[in-house]
């Protein structure tokens, strides 16, 4: 199926699946499916009248394109002021929903003549924290807090940190550094106005996290950053448009795709390949957490696989569907390789954009589409129940610590080197028992790359490097998340999804510790507690789960694995 429709640009091969999905489109429209989805009738995911109320609240992002586009002038004062103020940088703070689009839109922007340059912070790592703060100039720095619900405890922890230092600077001029972003009425409103925060922005609390892109979420960084906000929310709502009630199933964009991705992977083909032309690849992110954390539940849903680099067709399982997103008349390496998997018999979804702008398009189209897929799996696209589990571990062994000084260690079950193996069961080698445990994947199944370690290009190699081989390896998909971002995303999907996750569990030893103030421990123990709470969850659930600490050298340690996984076939 192929559109003429510009805001559309999207074109189905599906080869044998597109006769299901076909048919699924021919019920969506029977059903008047977009229709009611315009008005919000929550009976589309959840029969359940206590369910209702809460989906009725979440649909606030169908209509937040419009909204802000009333705030337009606002936030254009806003930036304008913070430069005349003397602010020459800009420090986002947040997790999920709330850092995300900033991430996107910060990778994929090059820097605006008429902008601040933007730091996205939202990882507990101390390195990176630390080197945050030697990268801006304190003084001259905006920090932007961020979070729905005002207690999220990455950013909290964050903003205390920062503050201290203004404080320690600015004195009691301090909160002129800062800015929220929340919900009314939540316990960072009245933090902003004790300390005085330069500005409290409001956000519209019927739209959950992961949907907030075009809220104040995403738009107040882009716009201190100098992106055309008008040029984003202009895109999204021509696709607004195209997706409205009106039109017909086969032809509304999102609608389509959500229906695509929903009927084929009820029949085994969960695994979202993202494909993603290079300008835009940080939008593979946003997707990850949009989808994983919408639809990872319940057994069901769908696996976003994200920046997993290209390979041969004969690698792919078929429990694939690949998405592949263009930009521009010329994709590279990428136009071939897609065009073999479509001569393999891969099915393959393609969407063209043109320019940088049309992220606010897809930013609505892939919403409209999630939510879709959601009510074709038959769950509620709008919560996330398994997301607080690894939370309350991670406070509860905190807890230990404000009370014992430390966190409970388990000795590990295998060393070699630098690297300590924790798990169950074990044999008398790392790469033996990384054999054994790769022989219990089946086909359907994935596997999980969860770093705890410092976000930079030498570790992204070579963390990619073992995930190809991995996946080359086995034939499986493959996701790689860096903590705690990933606690935020995929970790919905990983307990609440079916349980056909391999989750190999990275940590290191901290370079530098710093404290968290309030709090008697450091933003290295507080990460800690975050990868032994999530490998507690995930136990819990029975997942197939191996922890390796790769030591004070993360780039030997990377190299040592790698050498045993290329020794476990």
């Amino acid at each position: 199926m192929r559109s003429g429709s510009p805001p559309l640009r999207q074109r189905f091969d599906l080869g044998a699946g597109w006769a299901a999905v076909r048919a699924r489109l021919d019920r969506l429209e029977g059903e008047q499916f977009a229709s009611r989805l315009w008005r919000a009738d929550p009976t589309l995911w959840s029969a359940d009248p206590n369910v209702q109320p809460g989906i009725r609240g979440a649909l606030g992002w169908l209509h937040v394109a419009e909204k802000m586009e009333e705030a337009l002038g606002d936030l254009g004062g806003f930036a304008a002021e913070a430069r005349t103020a003397g602010i020459r940088h800009v420090v986002h703070m947040g997790m999920g929903g709330s850092s995300l689009a900033p991430l996107v839109l910060r990778r994929t922007f090059p820097p605006l003549p008429q902008g601040l340059p933007v730091t996205v912070l939202d990882t507990t790592d101390p390195a990176t924290i630390a080197g945050v703060e030697r990268a801006v100039p304190l003084a001259q720095t905006l920090f932007i807090v961020a979070s729905k619900s005002g207690t999220t405890a990455e950013p909290a922890a964050f903003g205390e940190y920062f503050y201290a230092k203004l404080r320690a600077l600015k004195g009691e001029r301090a909160g002129e550094h800062f800015v929220a972003i929340t919900d009314p009425g939540t316990p960072l409103v009245e933090e902003g106005r004790r300390r005085r925060y330069r500005r409290v922005f409001l956000n519209f609390p019927d739209i959950g996290g992961r949907y907030s892109a075009l809220s104040y979420f995403g738009l107040v960084p882009a716009a201190l950053q100098g992106v055309d906000v008008a040029g984003l929310l202009d895109r999204s709502l021509r696709m607004m448009r195209a997706c409205a009630v009106d039109v017909p199933a086969q032809e509304n964009p999102g609608v389509a795709l959500g229906a695509a991705m929903g009927e084929l992977a009820r029949r085994g083909r969960d695994k979202v390949t993202l494909l993603v032309a290079a300008p835009v690849a940080a939008l593979g992110m946003w997707l990850e957490q949009l989808m994983a954390e919408s639809t990872g539940k319940a057994g069901t849903g769908l696996l976003p696989v994200a920046d997993e680099p290209l390979g041969d067709p004969a690698l792919y399982g078929e429990d694939r569907l690949f998405a592949h997103i263009r930009f521009g008349q010329d994709d590279g390496a990428l136009d071939g390789g897609v065009q073999r998997l479509r001569e393999a018999g891969h099915p393959v979804v393609t969407i063209q954009m043109d320019d940088l702008l049309d992220l606010g398009g897809e930013f609505f189209r892939w919403e409209f589409a999630t939510a879709t897929a959601g009510a074709v799996l038959g769950i509620n696209a709008f919560d996330q129940p398994n997301v607080q589990e690894s939370k309350d571990n991670t406070n509860r062994l905190l807890d230990g610590v404000r009370k014992d000084g430390r966190l409970p260690e388990e000795p590990p079950a295998l060393v070699e080197g630098p690297l300590r193996l924790y798990g169950d069961r074990t044999e008398r080698t790392i790469a033996g028992t990384l054999r054994g445990w790769l022989a219990q994947g089946r086909p359907g199944d994935y596997i999980a790359l969860m770093a705890y370690l410092t976000e930079e290009p030498a570790t992204n190699a070579g963390l990619q490097s073992i995930r190809v081989r991995l996946r080359d390896g086995t034939r499986l998909a493959t996701t790689l998340g860096y903590g705690p971002r990933y606690l935020h995303s995929t970790g919905q999907y990983h307990k609440g999804g079916p349980a056909t996750g391999l989750f190999l569990l990275l940590t290191a030893d901290d370079g530098e510790e710093m404290p968290v103030p309030g709090s008697p421990y450091t933003f290295g123990v507080f990460r800690r507690a975050q990868a032994l709470g999530d490998l507690e969850a995930l136990r819990r659930h029975g997942r197939r789960v191996i922890r390796i600490h790769l030591g004070g050298d993360v780039r030997q340690g990377l190299r040592d694995l790698e050498r045993a996984v290329a020794a476990a076939p």
